[in-house]
């Protein structure tokens, strides 16, 4: 009796977020699917037309979608490693012997609470002003300047800001990597005379593996899902040089009134996404090293 009731009390919990995401993401995916066979412009009112996989070998020769296909790729891997490094960084810096650590917990996890639009209009302004003005006085005019006018510059501006707003996040992930990992194994290896780096490259950073699955997935996902932060920063200029995937296909369902090719785009999108993110952790979870 008691486990019926229990079960009862699953199904009264669950069923609202099963009912949500089928709602919100499971069928407008499986209609998704059903419009990139066809040819419209998305109005309700002009008629749809069966194109069959004309829209997906039509993607293949759109060479703004392949360009921007080799952006973001470029983007997420330089923002993978960046935001890694740093969020691992500080998250050994908090935890170790500083007074501060708590305040600094808390700072460098702050950029992540604000918004993308409104993180991109602040850098916005930053790199308008503040780089040309800093530029000036110092005279590295060629170092700070606005580079977001620059093709090449605007790509390490959009990596910089994404890397300064999921750092704090993924920070968090590695914390509680470190504080899972036992303090006898580190004293073992300190009496061993293991060296700092020994210490960390032979003990803390095997043990942080589960840590390193979870927050690669993240920032891979994210990296490549990218939109807020590249719409308010650069709009994908100067001149298509920051056009990622998401923006492409909005673009191309929006701006274009192709709202079969863009569904077409959005499915070929997914599932490289997938295929790229479900490696990765079949990669990383198979060097995890269990305790």
């Amino acid at each position: 009796m008691a486990s019926k009731n229990k079960r009862r009390w699953y199904v009264l919990f669950t069923a609202p977020l099963l009912l949500i995401f089928t709602t919100v993401v499971l069928i407008p995916f499986l209609i998704g699917i059903y419009y990139a066979f066809f040819e419209w412009d998305g109005i309700a009112a002009n008629p749809k037309v069966f194109v069959g996989m004309e829209n997906f070998t039509s993607l293949l020769q759109d060479e703004r979608f392949l360009e921007s296909a080799w952006i973001t790729t470029l983007f997420t891997v330089l923002s993978v490693i960046a935001i890694n490094v740093v969020g691992l960084a500080f998250a050994l810096l908090v935890t170790s012997k500083l007074r501060t650590s708590n305040v600094a917990r808390t700072m460098l996890f702050m950029p992540y609470l604000i918004g993308g639009l409104i993180l991109g209009y602040i850098w916005q302004f930053v790199f308008l002003d503040v780089f040309a003005l800093f530029g000036e006085v110092t005279g590295l005019d060629k170092v700070f300047f606005n580079w977001l006018i620059d093709p090449q510059f605007a790509m390490y501006g959009l990596v910089f800001v994404f890397t300064w707003q999921m750092a704090g996040y993924v920070m968090i992930i590695y914390i509680a990597g470190l504080q899972g990992i036992p303090n006898e194994v580190v004293e073992a290896s300190k009496i061993d005379g293991a060296s700092p780096w020994q210490r960390f490259s032979r003990v803390t950073l095997p043990l942080l593996m589960p840590a390193l699955t979870i927050s690669l997935f993240l920032t891979l996902s994210s990296a490549f899902k990218i939109y807020d932060v590249n719409l308010s920063l650069t709009g994908g200029g100067p001149a298509n040089s920051t056009e990622m995937f998401a923006m492409n296909i909005y673009n191309e369902i929006f701006g274009s009134g192709n709202y079969g090719l863009g569904q077409a785009k959005a499915i070929v999108f997914f599932l490289i996404v997938a295929a790229i993110t479900l490696t990765q952790v079949y990669i990383t979870k198979k060097r995890e090293v269990e305790m």
